[in-house]
């Protein structure tokens, strides 16, 4: 990694955030830091790095901004923009990243929004990787972003922290914008590859952005826990042929042991503050983790702790994932009546995990047909082909 790419990794987002804090123009901020950027490749290899490559960014995006900002109150017809206090050379402003963060997670927004801002602003992504991530023209993306910026601005939303009761509400928008791009990542929708990790890495990124500025938030802590469980088995979790491989399929070599670790060490410290849904789910990795082999899997535990989840925070999705382990801890019997309200709601009719979950169940209880035929609609409400494939495949052996 060079000092140019270490230095936007490390120093960009932070230097965007003083300066949208400081503007209070979150668009006014990343041009000025592009700018910036563009100063730093043009200088840096001829006068050398500096010594602190945020300072410099931070004091040559100022000046940047402030030229934009006497254009265009030289422009004919223009409202008179006022020049706030600059920031002090290379000053690192951490509650101006986790503000950062909070607009562009604002609940405000539509949660499309919230997505690609954060994406842009603080991760740092171009319009058209984000664009790609998520499958949509980058025109569509571009327009989403303008609009977004737009509202912040139309609503005067502000750029300063919260107050402790608002900031609770805040910070769960932000870790459900995170927990979207990582779970896109994780089993993407589109007709590309089924595993992103592009996306996993850069939810990954955010989130320990994230627990930096509030070690003390346990759910944060647990959702960054339950991210690094989930992708530490990224590269078993296809072939080489880009084929799904299922958990108890999986050659457990290929985890990330380190990975495992430090989620491990993470969840150790959240013993301190009330149990939520984040620490709740890591806990759950972290049990499918430890097992050796598929059939060393903890289920009784599992089932408890889904149960607990269910209490915290209830939903169908949830009531699936609970009936898989009751099913593996109790038997298909008991699994299929807690499924049986999800089926008939039909809320979740275009959900494959339900219609996989209902096949496997009907299968171990030697409801053969049926089962073939849960199959074929588990691969028929996929939306992924490697998905779909694996799906068909279960379908097909039966």
């Amino acid at each position: 990694m060079t000092p140019l790419e270490r230095a936007f990794r490390e120093e960009r987002a932070q230097v965007v955030a003083t300066l949208a804090r400081r503007l209070g123009d979150l668009q006014l901020a990343e041009d000025a830091v592009s700018e910036a950027f563009a100063a730093a490749a043009a200088t840096w290899p001829s006068a050398g790095v500096p010594d602190r490559p945020g300072a410099w960014l931070t004091t040559t995006a100022w000046r940047k901004a402030l030229d934009a900002v006497r254009r265009d109150r030289s422009t004919p017809g223009t409202v008179d923009i006022p020049v706030p206090a600059a920031p002090e050379p290379g000053l690192h402003e951490e509650d101006a990243l986790l503000q950062l963060v909070l607009i562009c997670c604002h609940p405000a927004l539509a949660i499309e929004a919230r997505v690609a801002l954060t994406l842009r602003h603080v991760a740092g992504l171009s319009v058209a990787e984000i664009a790609a991530g998520f499958l949509v023209p980058e025109e569509t993306m571009a327009k989403r972003l303008v609009r977004a910026r737009t509202k912040i601005r139309q609503n005067a939303i502000s750029f300063e922290l919260p107050g402790t009761e608002g900031l609770a509400e805040r910070v769960s928008s932000v870790q459900a914008v995170l927990y979207l791009v990582f779970t896109e990542g994780h089993l993407a929708s589109g007709s590309g590859p089924a595993v992103r990790s592009d996306l996993c890495e850069e939810a990954i990124w955010l989130a320990r952005q994230l627990h930096r500025l509030l070690p003390d938030d346990v759910e944060t802590t647990g959702l960054l826990a339950l991210m690094l469980l989930q992708h530490s088995r990224a590269d078993a979790r296809h072939d080489d042929a880009g084929h799904l491989v299922s958990f108890a399929e999986q050659d457990r070599s290929r985890w990330d042991l380190a990975a495992v670790a430090e989620a491990r060490a993470l969840l150790a410290t959240t013993g301190r503050g009330p149990v939520g849904p984040y620490q709740v789910q890591a806990a759950i990795a972290a049990l499918h983790a430890a097992a050796t082999r598929a059939d060393h899997v903890n289920w009784p535990r599992i089932a408890d702790l889904y149960g607990l989840l269910h209490r915290l925070a209830p939903s169908p999705v949830v009531t699936v994932n609970r009936a898989v382990a009751v099913g593996r801890a109790d038997g298909p019997r008991a699994a299929l009546a807690l499924l049986a309200p999800v089926l008939a709601e039909g809320r979740l009719d275009g959900y494959p995990p339900l219609h996989a979950a209902y096949a496997d169940l009907l299968e171990r209880a030697g409801q053969h047909e049926d089962a073939v035929a849960a199959w074929r609609r588990a691969a028929e409400s996929a939306r992924n082909p490697a998905e779909q494939a694996a799906l068909a495949r279960r379908a097909a052996d039966r």
